[in-house]
């Protein structure tokens, strides 16, 4: 697996993910505007991996839910975690998982029942209709969010 903050560690552009998968981070801490920084890398990312939603033999609609997750994770950090810390993006041939850290270590919990008409208490509802599995866990700066998609559901025709 390679390891980047951005490109392939050789520095080449793909189509595919290497062998053995990938994992991108980006630290967001102190970035202005970092929703628009973590949709722009996993944008990237996805279009480097062929999981864009205009990559041939993607659903377009799982691509476009993975860059609106990384910007609802993003977006509660900034509400109630204090800031995001960093993005990962972590893709293997088998699922692409997402994970936001930032420095608070209170876990999230979903409203529950999920209320359509009232305003926030949305973004996990996001998070959980749109992903395959998501959790949380406590690490020693705060806590991380984390989302998967399962590779399947990305590239359904490959």
């Amino acid at each position: 697996m390679t390891t980047s903050p951005g490109t392939l560690d050789d520095g080449r552009r793909g189509g595919t993910l290497p062998p053995g998968g990938q994992r991108r981070w980006i630290p967001l801490a102190g970035l202005p505007k970092p929703v628009a920084h973590a949709r722009a890398f996993t944008a990237r990312a996805l279009e480097d991996w062929a999981w864009s939603a205009t990559s041939f033999g993607v659903d377009h609609d799982v691509a476009e839910d993975v860059v609106l997750l990384v910007a609802e994770l993003v977006a509660n950090a900034m509400l109630h975690g204090g800031g995001p810390l960093a993005l990962v993006l972590d893709a293997s041939d088998s699922r692409l998982r997402v994970e936001v850290s930032d420095g608070n270590p209170t876990l999230p919990t979903p409203r529950l029942p999920h209320q359509p008409s009232l305003p926030g208490g949305h973004g996990l509802f996001i998070v959980q209709q749109t992903s395959d599995r998501w959790g949380a866990e406590r690490h020693d700066q705060g806590k991380t969010i984390w989302a998967e998609f399962d590779a399947a559901r990305l590239a359904p025709g490959r």
